[in-house]
């Protein structure tokens, strides 16, 4: 490894489907280098869709990361999907860049995912710019996507270069200051451009005004744009050609000579502590200090096994280092350092700050583990970078008897691997749930339980995640009394209930007076609440947001025992829950529906019959419109059918978790009296 922190640059192309990505991802790997011949979608032999379902399907899963060098310059680049099904490695992958360039369509413009990208780039305190691809397709329109995106993020969304004979090459506006191109005189954007960079520094504007632009040095120049960047003064534009190759060369120029390095970038907000005791850290890109990294992103490799791929912050790792894994007491040894290409490892003896590598054969490792090397970094995490909760559910069985376990397994890495995929066990039904964000997403990966793991499972609908809780305070007490055979069992329980604000969970408050209970007895009275905060009260669903407060009872000095306290607990709690208007909370998703726009009609018709309450539709140039609507998880059951029914298969939709909001009468009703409890009797 010949390459230094500065110079190094990452940067992850993210975006709306259908952008361009992917062949911005190998036209650049080409520019720099590393391969000698572009691969395209369409032959399947692309560097990052080399996984067989990408290359089935033609879009891209999982991010995909590859490394060049290039001028003095060692760029890490990483391909993230378009899709919002396939959101979570996208999102993990931002994590580990510096900075996040959106590719748009020069024909479609400013579409939704151009704006939720931005969003969440700016959010994470990346440094953005966007590259405008397809400059030279027909009814691209540079100019009016150029205005379309400085009206949607700001007058500091400027170009850098600008297309110029049709779309055929771009020139540079931002070292030179004549020449014409399809967007005007250049020196016009120039102008524009070192107006917006100079002001973000009192001297260099100083210098500016005093000696003009001839004034200016070349590194107070750079040291400014970074900074404009840095703090989201500045949004550079980059217009190219992926399919041609058309400015290619001048995005690589800028990826080279104005992006930052790690050492100039925001610093990652890592965490020292839990809780309240929680403190930003600021870590430095020191190559000699303790090392300090994170992993984001986990994958199952045939050849090599487990690889965790981690992004390098502070310290050098070194081939036979020695590593802990978060707060682990024993470390392991990096056997063998690996510099990921695409499905390619190759072995490297050091990675500095900024570097991204990986390792194997660590079963230690999940994704967001810091590793370090010294136990001053123990409890140290870095800021997770907000995932969508994945709400579609399927209960998975295996098709044959005696696969449980093997199935186990493989829904485990498949978890490991995406950070929005999650299975769970329903200690209720004992069904075995993988949750994801779409039925697209889960339908990946049963396809992936097929091809990888060789395992066939049979699929149905879990129970919907119904949440109990009370709307009014009220009181509630019970005596249990047995003396029936044996010792005798004997606990009275007074306590009173009171609804929390939504989202607030539970509170157990102990207001008890004069050892009317005595103390060792009041963790059971709270373990028989728990038992109904598990099992329900209503129709059998966990209950939440609620204040229980026990403030009277009474004992008996040789009858009273835990058993009894545990009994009154729960049947005081049953008690107050009856009269204190108990309500049944359905979970509430955020969806978007995206389709031809021919189709909007019958889609809106189709949601709101499903008691969806529509926010708005956003529509592009390309004839998709985006459907946004809020809508109960209980009625998107067979919603994929009708959705690939009505839009011939061309319609998708993607669902985040929103919140939870009392059902409807008539839910309630037929929940509450499907359901058949066993009560003990006293």
């Amino acid at each position: 490894m010949s390459h230094s922190t500065e110079a190094i640059r990452n940067l992850a192309l993210a975006g709306h489907p259908g952008t361009g990505k992917t062949t911005l991802f190998e036209a650049l790997l080409h520019a720099g280098g590393a391969i000698a011949t572009a691969g395209t979608i369409e032959r399947g032999n692309t560097v990052s869709d080399h996984d067989p379902i990408e290359r089935e399907r033609g879009h891209s899963i999982d991010a995909a990361l590859a490394s060049f060098d290039h001028a003095g310059v060692h760029v890490n680049l990483i391909d993230t999907p378009g899709y919002p099904d396939f959101r979570g490695p996208a999102l993990a992958a931002l994590a580990a860049v510096d900075t996040t360039a959106i590719v748009v369509d020069a024909v479609r413009g400013v579409e939704h995912g151009t704006r939720r990208l931005m969003a969440r780039a700016a959010g994470r305190g990346l440094c953005r710019m966007l590259v405008v691809n397809r400059i030279d397709a027909e009814g691209a329109g540079p100019a009016r996507v150029l205005d379309a995106l400085r009206e949607a993020f700001g007058p500091e969304v400027l170009p850098v270069n600008l297309p110029a004979d049709g779309g055929r090459q771009v020139v540079d506006c931002f070292r030179l200051r004549e020449g014409d191109s399809d967007l005007g005189p250049v020196g016009d954007w120039h102008q524009r451009v070192l107006d917006q960079v100079v002001e973000i520094e009192e001297t260099v504007m100083d210098r500016y005004l005093e000696r003009g632009e001839d004034g200016l040095s070349t590194t107070a120049l750079h040291d400014a744009f970074e900074r404009c960047m840095r703090e989201g003064h500045l949004v550079p534009v980059c217009f190219v050609s992926a399919r041609t190759g058309v400015g290619v060369d001048a995005l690589l120029a800028t990826i080279r000579e104005l992006l930052p390095h790690p050492g100039e970038a925001n610093p990652p907000p890592f965490v020292a502590g839990t809780g309240a005791d929680a403190r930003p850290l600021q870590l430095t890109p020191d190559p000699a200090a303790h090392v300090v990294a994170d992993v984001f992103r986990i994958v199952h490799d045939p050849f090599v096994g487990k690889l965790g791929i981690f992004r390098v912050y502070q310290g050098t790792v070194r081939r036979d280092s020695q590593l802990l894994v978060d707060d682990g007491r024993k470390p392991f040894r990096v056997a063998h350092l690996f510099r990921i290409h695409g499905r390619d490892h190759i072995e490297i003896d050091a990675a500095v700050p900024g570097d991204i590598a990986a390792v194997a054969r660590v079963e230690e490792l999940h994704f967001d583990a810091v590793l370090h090397d010294s136990h001053d970094e123990d409890h140290i995490h870095l800021a997770p970078p907000g995932f969508p909760q994945p709400m579609f559910g399927l209960a998975v069985t295996p098709a044959r008897k005696g696969q449980e376990q093997k199935l186990a397994i493989a829904l485990q890495r498949l978890a490991e691997e995406d950070p929005c995929f999650r299975v769970e066990q329903d200690e209720e039904t004992h069904e075995t749930v993988i949750r994801g964000l779409s039925d697209l997403h889960l339908r990946v990966q049963l396809q992936r339980l097929g091809e990888r793991h060789g395992l066939e499972v049979e699929t149905r609908a879990p129970r919907i995640a119904y949440r109990e809780t009370i709307s009014a305070p009220a009181e509630g007490h019970h005596r249990h009394k047995n003396q029936t055979g044996g010792a005798g069992q004997f606990g009275e329980v007074f306590l009173r209930v009171e609804p929390l604000p939504r989202g607030a969970g539970f509170e157990f408050v102990d207001e008890v007076k004069g050892g009317v209970i005595p103390g060792q007895f009041l963790p059971a009275v709270e373990k028989g609440v728990r038992q109904v905060l598990k099992e329900g009260a209503l129709a059998g669903y966990p209950l939440q947001d609620v204040r229980v407060v026990v403030h009277d009872g009474k004992h008996h000095a040789v009858d009273s025992k835990e058993v009894a306290f545990v009994a009154a607990g729960r049947k005081a709690f049953l008690d107050a829950v009856s009269r204190a208007h108990p309500q049944l909370l359905e979970p509430i998703v955020e969806m978007e529906v995206h389709a031809p726009d021919a189709h909007t009609g019958v889609i809106s018709g189709g949601l709101a019959s499903r008691r969806a309450r529509i926010h708005g539709t956003d529509g592009g140039d390309a004839g998709e419109i985006v459907v946004r609507a809020q809508v109960p998880l209980s009625e998107l059951d067979g919603y994929a059918a009708e959705l690939k029914s009505v839009t011939a298969g061309r319609g998708r939709y993607a669902v985040d978790f929103s919140h939870y909001e009392p059902a409807p009468p008539q839910v309630q009703k037929r929940l509450a009296e499907a359901w058949n409890p066993r009560r003990d009797e006293d």
